[in-house]
This record gives C-alpha cells, structure tokens and sequence, in this order.
C-alpha cells in the first residue's frame, strides 16, 4: 500500500507544477498588458491642423510680414500648448533657427516712448498675434489686447496669425525708428519711438523669423513648423519661399 501511495503522489506533483507555472505566466502576461495599456491611455493624443503660410520681405516695414492661416483643425487648439519653430539660411550665408513659445515678450512701440505722442503709447506684447473666430479684429493702427497675444487665444478655423516689423509710427516717419522706415534698406534704424540697434529692442517680426530675418531675400526658404507641445507632435510643417517687394 505504501508503494502505491509514493507513487500516486510522485504522479500528482508535475501536475501542480505545470499548474503553477501556467497560473504565474498568465499573472505576468495580465500585469504586462494592463501596464502597457496604461501607457497608451495616458499619451495625450494630438489634435490635427491644416495650414498656409506666406513671408515677404520687402526691404521696409510696408508691405513685410509673416502670415500663417489655420484652414481646418480637428477641434480648437490653445496656442499655449503650441510652440512655433522657424528655421532658415540666407543667401548671404546668415541662418537661424527661433523657437516662438507663448510668453516670449516682443515690444511693439506706437508713438513716443515717454509722452506718448498721438495718444499712441509703446506696448508689449506676444507675436505672432491673431485675428479670426472668438480673437477681436485689430483696432485702430493694429494696437493688440491681451486675447491677442500668442498663448492667450485658441486656434481654430480660420484664424489667422500675424507678425510683421516695426514701422515708422512716431513724431515723425523719419526720425521714428524701425524697419526701412521709409525706403527699402532691408536694415533696422534707431529712432524715437523704436530703438532696435542701441536699445535692443525687438519687433514682432524678430520674435518670429529671429533678429537677423531682414538677410531674407526673395527665394529663401524658410521652415516653418508647429507642435503641439503637450504630445510633441508636429501640427503644421512647411517650407515656405520668401516673396520680395
């Protein structure tokens, strides 16, 4: 009887074992999938966009600037989880690359800088700025309110989001400053109310393109990319030619 037993016994224990491992690889294989599955739900999915964009330098403030128009989206973007990457080389040799982050401060200056000349009073603001469904239009001599600013408005269909250089707003158009500012000279001048080459001051075209984009020259290309910060997807990439004047 004792024989028998050991051997009833000595049959029953590869069972169990084999039983055991199969019960341990599926608690493995349930673990590993709910941790997989944990990872994918909790990636921020991206939001899908379609766009055009356009450049031009002129060589003065008229007529310059940076214009990106959303067409379509797939639902409202905030710009503040969108960062905007501009990359280029010129002709002349002179390249940059200018990541645009909501906050980035550009000075945008109309009239005087202490008295205000005109009622027109230097403003700070964040390019590109927009226009276009629930953004207010740009007011008189395109002066910008805070839901104007980069980071403060959504993107959706149809907006429209612009920077161009600072003009000659001022006493008067030729001792203001900026871009030009009344012939084509392709280079900044210090004046008044804007003080880019002594003061530092930024415009927001430079805020954009970066503060050498006046070496743009008509047939440059310049990437322009956005991502969508949260997912680090790309939304919008284009290599757009720059038009002249």
């Amino acid at each position: 009887m004792m024989n028998r037993k050991q051997k009833n016994e000595h049959a029953v224990s590869p069972v169990v074992g084999v039983m055991l491992m199969l019960v341990v690889t599926i608690i493995i294989a349930a673990v590993v999938s709910g941790f997989a599955g944990s990872i994918v739900s909790g990636e921020k999915k991206a939001p899908t966009l379609t766009a055009d964009a356009e450049i031009t330098n002129t060589g003065l403030y008229y007529g310059s600037y940076f214009s990106l128009v959303v067409t379509g989206v797939s639902e409202a973007i905030p710009s503040k989880d969108v960062m905007i990457v501009t990359s280029w080389k010129a002709q002349d040799g002179t390249k940059n690359t200018t990541k645009v982050m909501p906050g980035n401060k550009t000075n945008w200056h109309y009239g005087d800088t202490t008295t205000g000349v005109g009622g027109l009073y230097p403003m700070n603001g964040t390019a590109p700025w927009a226009t276009g469904p629930g953004i207010p239009k740009f007011d008189l001599y395109n002066t910008k309110n805070a839901t104007q600013n980069f980071g403060n408005y959504s993107i959706t269909s149809g907006t429209s989001m612009r920077a161009y250089p600072m003009g000659p707003w001022g006493p008067t158009p030729a001792d203001a400053g900026g871009y030009g500012p009344t012939t084509a000279t392709y280079q900044y001048v210090d004046g008044s109310a804007f003080l880019p080459v002594s003061g530092g001051e930024t415009d927001a075209m430079q805020a954009v393109l970066g503060v050498d984009w006046n070496h743009l020259r008509e047939g440059d290309i310049v990437q322009v990319k956005m991502v969508h910060v949260p997912s680090g997807k790309i939304l919008f990439e284009k290599d757009v030619p720059v038009r002249g004047g």
